[in-house]
C-alpha cells in the first residue's frame, strides 16, 4: 500500500527570514492525518535568508538529522561543536538528556536550504552526542547510499533507532529496488526532480508512505534526488 503526500499539501510557516514546509505536524501546523510515520516525526524543508538563522534553543530525547541542499549552515552547540555544513554534509545530533544549539546563515547574499529531520530514539535519557559526515555526489549517484543507521554501517552516521536512511541521485533509465523485511515500512521523500515508485509518479517535494509492501521499485527518474527511510 502506498499513500502519497503531495508537496502542495504540506504545512507552511513563513516568517520572512524563514520559509519552511512541514511534511508532518510541527509548531503551529497541525494535521491529525500527518503526525509522523513510525519513529519518523519531522521532515521540515527550511529556507533561511542571508544573515539570519535560528538562535540558541534546546532539544531533548530526539535524533536530529540535518541534510543541506544548498548554501552554508553554521552550527554551534552546548557540547562544544562548531562547524559549517554544505551540500553533501549530514549532521546527527542525539539530544538525549538535553542539548542547546544554534543554526545560522552567515552569508550576506545567499540563502541556505536544508532538510531538518527528527526521529524518535529507541530509548530516552541517553547521553547527548554529535556526528557529522560528508557524502559526495558520486557515492549517491545511481544507488541507495546509506547515510544513517543504528550501527554506523558503511560509514553512515549512527542514530539511536532501528532506522536505515538512504540518499540517492537518479536519472534517466537507471532503476533501483529496495527489499523491506517483514513488518517494516518505508518513507520516500523526493527532494527534487521526478520519479516513479511502485507505479506512483512523484513530483518535487512529494513523498510516499509505503506499508505492507516487500519491494520498493524506483524508476523513470528525471534529475531526482531523494531520501528513503527504512522504518520499524
Amino acid at each position: 500500500m502506498i499513500e502519497l503526500r503531495k508537496s502542495e499539501e504540506r504545512g507552511i510557516a513563513n516568517f520572512g527570514w524563514l520559509y519552511s514546509r512541514h511534511t508532518f505536524s510541527f509548531g503551529h501546523y497541525y494535521d491529525p492525518r500527518h503526525t509522523g510515520f513510525g519513529p519518523l516525526l519531522v521532515i521540515n524543508e527550511d529556507e533561511v535568508q542571508p544573515a539570519r538563522g535560528f538562535g540558541t534553543h534546546g532539544h531533548k530525547d530526539m535524533e536530529i538529522i540535518s541534510y543541506v541542499l544548498d548554501g552554508e549552515l553554521a552550527h554551534k552547540d552546548s557540547m562544544g561543536n562548531g562547524s559549517v555544513l554544505r551540500y553533501g554534509d549530514v549532521q546527527r545530533i542525539s539530544a538525549g538528556t538535553g542539548v542547546t544549539h544554534s543554526e545560522f546563515n552567515h552569508s550576506e547574499s545567499k540563502g541556505v536550504h536544508f532538510l531538518q529531520i527528527w526521529i524518535q530514539p529507541s530509548a530516552k535519557g541517553i547521553a547527548p552526542g554529535y556526528e557529522e559526515k560528508h557524502f559526495d555526489t558520486d557515492s549517491k549517484r545511481g544507488r541507495l547510499r546509506l547515510i544513517a543507521s543504528p550501527d554506523g554501517a558503511e560509514g553512515s552516521v549512527t542514530i539511536h533507532q532501528d532506522v536505515h536512511l538512504y540518499a540517492s541521485l537518479l536519472n534517466g533509465e537507471q532503476q533501483l529496488t529496495h527489499e523491506l523485511s517483514e513488518g517494516r515500512r518505508a518513507y520516500l521523500h523526493l527532494i527534487r526532480g521526478t520519479l516513479t515508485v511502485n507505479g506512483e509518479r512523484l513530483q518535487q517535494g512529494d513523498a510516499a508512505k509505503i506499508a505492507d509492501e516487500r519491494r520498493i521499485s524506483i524508476s523513470n527518474a528525471e534529475a531526482a534526488e531523494f531520501l528513503l527511510f527504512d522504518l520499524p
